[in-house]
């Protein structure tokens, strides 16, 4: 996908390589004052939302960092085994009654020192999305809600909200009015409709700001999420 940043002089431009341990980065300006983490799926990698970010057009929020890491290889549970890209483990479909708590915290940690790095690069946390797509949902639910320091907003698309029984004791005060966009597909087989929606429940009850969002489509990006996402972003990093 082509995108409208993608105009003369405001192409992003590539650091890092395409399936490489560094996390790949694009930049849609010389100097930039905001950063958007967002991590993959199981089995991706970091550049399969590189179009969806070039697709972006934040021209009023200044210059961007996109930065798109690469999740650890891991033997995958529920894949028989299978070593693949995956931020923890799935030990079983369907519900937390199983979730690889040990797995989780280490990418949390992970997310955590992607935002650190960002903040010594000069981009203060408060100009600091975090978001991710199905597993990488859970994990910027899981660190957002988490971090100690307020980000402009936590982006969660056809995910869950993982720990989620620990999440009022854990969760952080300096975010705890941080605006949260949640999608999901109506038809989703992976992570369905129902679970999410319990998610974003669980999240309100706890006094959160949900922006929820539904298309007809299955675990999947659809374009008028993207131009959601697009609004959510110009409103969270406005200056």
């Amino acid at each position: 996908m082509r995108g409208r940043d993608c105009r003369p002089g405001r192409r992003p431009t590539y650091h890092g390589r395409m399936n490489d341990t560094v996390p790949i980065e694009l930049e849609t300006g010389p100097d930039p004052q905001a950063s958007v983490i967002i991590l993959h799926g199981l089995g991706a990698s970091g550049d399969d939302f590189a179009p969806v970010c070039e697709q972006m057009s934040l021209q009023p929020v200044g210059d961007v960092r996109y930065v798109l890491p690469h999740a650890p290889m891991r033997p995958v549970t529920i894949n028989n085994g299978f070593v693949m890209p995956a931020w923890y483990d799935i030990l079983a479909l369907g519900g937390p009654a199983r979730e690889d708590e040990a797995g989780l915290r280490a990418s949390q940690r992970i997310v955590e020192s992607l935002i650190e790095r960002e903040v010594a690069r000069g981009v203060p946390s408060s100009r600091i999305v975090v978001g991710g797509f199905s597993q990488g949902c859970a994990m910027a639910l899981l660190t957002g809600l988490r971090h100690r320091d307020k980000l402009a907003g936590i982006v969660g698309l056809s995910g869950y909200l993982p720990l989620a029984d620990k999440t009022a004791t854990e969760r952080s005060a300096a975010n705890e009015g941080t605006s949260i966009f949640l999608a999901h597909g109506r038809f989703d087989p992976m992570i369905a409709l129902p679970r999410a929606m319990a998610s974003r429940d669980a999240l309100i009850a706890l006094g959160y700001d949900v922006q929820w969002h539904e298309y007809p489509m299955e675990h999947s990006v659809c374009l008028p999420e993207i131009e959601d996402l697009q609004r959510f972003l110009l409103q969270r990093l406005a200056r």
